[in-house]
């Protein structure tokens, strides 16, 4: 997979709302919104967004690092460009 980064967005953003936010205008979904306070992600989403993401972009997500940086597809983006 690319690193360019705003293809690891466009990436990230097309799993989140094909996975957890089916029918949601992809506009709604900001690379800045907080993705756990806004209720878009939980335990069990945020583990299946970390198996995404490891197997997407051939990175280790630590788990300290699922839960202070899946909070958005900035801060996701912003891990996997640093891992790879």
């Amino acid at each position: 997979m690319t690193t360019d980064p705003t293809a690891v967005r466009n990436a990230l953003r097309t799993f989140i709302l094909q996975s957890f936010l089916p029918g949601e205008d992809p506009a709604n979904l900001r690379d800045d919104m907080p993705l756990r306070s806004s209720g878009i992600l939980d335990s069990i989403s945020t583990l299946k967004l970390v198996t995404h993401v490891e197997d997407t972009f051939n990175v280790i997500v630590e788990p300290h690092e699922a839960s202070t940086e899946f909070d958005s597809i900035d801060s996701i983006a912003s891990l996997i460009g640093r891992k790879q």
